[in-house]
């Protein structure tokens, strides 16, 4: 029985959860786009009126520019998640001594926040250079008519335009991975061990109702519900974490890096600063890295303030959790459908 469920987490999950992932992306792409843009530096000057300081309209055009990039990364990074989700929280689960009283020793929602932490350090490897890039090629502007206009909703000239700037240092692709990983670490850390307590939560009210019906629906509603408001909070929360990954992420390309040390020279100048140390400063942040995280977090809170660390975080919570509800929900429901099959056919072979 135990070798079953084995390979039912092996197979099963990884295909539900790699569907899911793709699903979810699919629909919640445009969002995402916006995000980027509004957490951008540049978004000021590209995606506002001026003095007026009112959304212009390429903020909405090209909303699935660099798709593509995810579209291949999802499947292998969410397999590879849910498969070591899955395996490390049973491990850990096994090999959790039992106290006297017949409580676990260590407590069940820090086994799932290790996890969920375990799975996302191995994710993170994968989706880094899709990453990188899907966020280089959702700041590529187009003309809205004339030759390098397109009309398309899936034109891959903005994922052509972001790549070309990697071919002389493709390593530059994972320079994001510190960033996307201590935005995703806190994230998981409290999404999954807050949804694993609501879903049991919820699901031990249904029990006591009496309304309880262990379909399929159930299970993907109640995972939605519990996921979606998990995701949210968790969401809003890690935000200035996202602010700065996404900064760190647009500066990997080099040509973006010069372009942004030079705007900052020349700002620095114009303001006639203590021009030495603020250019190694600025030079700093753009490096990106592990200082540079620091440094470019410091600059948002200086030239934004507070709200500039929460910029998208309104946004980021509401495709968190519409993205969280279905992408959970299509996996749980997908894997007991496949475990509901899986059992039927083992039935059918012994009878």
């Amino acid at each position: 029985m135990k070798g079953g469920i084995k390979g039912f987490i092996q197979t099963g999950g990884k295909e539900a959860g790699a569907c899911a992932a793709f699903t979810v992306d699919f629909l919640i792409y445009p969002l995402d786009t916006i995000k980027t843009r509004l957490q951008s530096p540049d978004y000021k000057r590209l995606y506002t009126h001026g003095t007026a300081n009112t959304v212009s309209k390429p903020l909405f055009r090209g909303l699935y520019q660099g798709i593509g990039s995810v579209v291949l990364a999802t499947l292998p990074s969410s397999g590879a998640f849910f498969t070591t989700y899955e395996g490390t929280k049973t491990l850990f689960h096994n090999a959790n001594p039992q106290l006297l009283s017949g409580q676990a020793l260590v407590p069940i929602p820090v086994v799932h926040a290790a996890a969920s932490s375990t799975g996302e350090l191995v994710s993170c490897l994968i989706l880094t250079p899709a990453e990188v890039l899907k966020q280089n090629a959702q700041m590529v502007r187009k003309p809205a008519t004339g030759p390098g206009s397109s009309s398309r909703a899936f034109d891959s000239h903005a994922t052509r335009v972001a790549f070309a700037k990697f071919k002389n240092n493709p390593l530059q692709l994972w320079r994001g991975y510190t960033a996307l990983v201590a935005r995703n670490l806190p994230f998981t850390a409290m999404h999954f061990p807050l949804f694993e307590h609501l879903r049991m939560m919820t699901h031990r009210y249904r029990k006591k109702q009496g309304t309880a019906t262990g379909s399929l629906w159930e299970t993907g509603t109640v995972t939605a519900f519990s996921a979606g408001t998990a995701g949210s909070f968790a969401a809003v929360i890690t935000t200035p974490i996202d602010v700065v990954k996404t900064r760190i992420m647009l500066s990997a390309a080099s040509k973006r890096e010069d372009g942004a040390r030079e705007q900052a020279i020349k700002q620095i100048r114009a303001e006639e600063r203590d021009a030495k140390a603020e250019i190694e400063k600025a030079q700093q942040a753009a490096r990106g890295g592990r200082a540079g995280a620091f440094a470019v977090g410091r600059e948002v809170l200086r030239t934004d303030g507070l709200k500039g660390l929460f910029r998208g975080g309104a946004l980021r919570g509401l495709w968190t959790a519409m993205g969280s509800g279905l992408y959970l929900g299509v996996y749980e429901s997908g894997r007991k459908y496949l475990e509901n099959r899986r059992v039927g056919n083992k039935e059918v072979t012994i009878s």
